[in-house]
């Protein structure tokens, strides 16, 4: 992943996970701080407590939810991250807005904005109560947490309506919905600077998945 910084896209989290688990310790040689959550049941599931007693907070703490920080956040001062939640989207803080750490603080984080029209301006993340947009799960769940996750790397969706210089884009795993492979490549405003990745399968080739009914 190294070769394609700055950006990279790619069509899963999965992806992004194991890439950025590596890029956080190694691209910034600033110390590192670790912000934990304080996960529990919402308060309004109605459930008993023989029901609350199966899923103990050291269970919580290892989900993962799709639109939730994750427990553990692992963050250093000049990495990129991304806003999850809209926080004041007058002030250019809203679900999607990509930022640089400036400053870390046990219940703040300072950072400078890194897209739209507040570009380079400073702004204040403060710690939200989180819960998932949807969930697989038979409880409902609600994270404190900063409202952020590590950008190095993002998925194809995510990076709709955004501009960068340099874009690589994994394709290992193929684009798996209509449109996907023509906003991972239309991100960049130049050809001259995406870098694909291909499996070993697909030296010199991707899905690229189109709805024909879509178009009329």
């Amino acid at each position: 992943m190294s070769v394609i910084l700055p950006k990279l896209m790619g069509p899963t989290a999965w992806v992004l996970k194991v890439g950025m688990r590596v890029q956080v310790g190694v691209c910034v040689e600033v110390q590192l701080k670790s912000f934990v959550s304080e996960d529990k049941m919402s308060e309004d599931d109605g459930m008993d407590r023989s029901i609350t007693n199966r899923y103990p907070n050291d269970y919580l703490n290892s989900l993962d939810p799709t639109g939730l920080p994750p427990f553990k956040l692992e963050l250093k001062v000049g990495c990129p991250i991304i806003l999850l939640r809209n926080i004041a989207p007058k002030d250019g803080l809203c679900n999607g807005t990509r930022m640089m750490v400036v400053r870390c603080g046990s219940h703040i984080i300072e950072v400078k904005i890194l897209t739209g029209e507040q570009f380079g301006k400073l702004a204040f993340i403060p710690r939200i109560s989180l819960s998932p947009s949807s969930s697989d799960f038979p409880f409902h769940m609600t994270r404190r947490q900063f409202p952020v996750r590590l950008a190095y790397a993002m998925t194809i969706n995510k990076s709709q309506g955004q501009s960068v210089k340099f874009v690589g884009v994994d394709l290992r795993t193929p684009v798996f919905s209509h449109g996907q492979l023509y906003v991972a490549l239309s991100r960049c405003t130049s050809f001259d600077r995406i870098t694909v990745i291909l499996s070993e399968e697909e030296a010199d080739s991707t899905t690229n998945i189109v709805y024909p009914e879509v178009l009329h």
